[in-house]
């Protein structure tokens, strides 16, 4: 693997896929016999320790003070939201199953496809489109038993 594929966004967003569909066969598998709440804290202490390792192996650690108010804003809300999420997360894993409740979550890239355009003002080609609307009816179709 070269320098090129650890500089891109796909070779990072294709291991972002890999480790999320880990993180719904494991926890599937961890949930058993742990209340879907206390599974959240687990996780959640588990991934802090993680990320301040990389942080010092990386000596990335800053003074709280230099980050801007703005960014500190838009961190926190974001965390809020990522926060909710693993808590519905692991309660829908909780009653269902992984394979319906994976593509639900999955959900979030039309969200975030809409989102984007609609407040960031990302544009998307009719093409684009098209695979943003086949996304949710694949999550649809793979989450639904008939």
């Amino acid at each position: 693997m070269g320098r090129a594929a650890l500089a891109s966004w796909p070779f990072w967003a294709l291991a972002s896929a890999v480790f999320a569909a880990l993180t719904a066969i494991l926890a599937k598998v961890g949930i058993d016999g742990v209340g879907s709440n206390l599974a959240t804290f687990i996780r959640t202490v588990v991934i802090l320790g993680f990320a301040g390792l990389i942080l010092t192996v990386a000596g990335e650690w800053r003074a709280p003070g230099s980050i801007a108010p703005r960014s500190w804003m838009f961190l926190v809300l974001s965390g809020l939201a990522t926060g909710a999420s693993w808590l519905c997360y692991f309660r829908a894993l909780k009653l269902g199953e992984a394979a319906k409740v994976a593509p639900v979550d999955k959900l979030s890239v039309v969200f975030v496809a809409i989102i984007a355009a609609v407040f960031l003002g990302e544009k998307l080609s009719p093409l684009n489109w098209l695979g943003v609307a086949l996304i949710a009816a694949g999550a649809v179709l793979v989450a639904v038993r008939i």
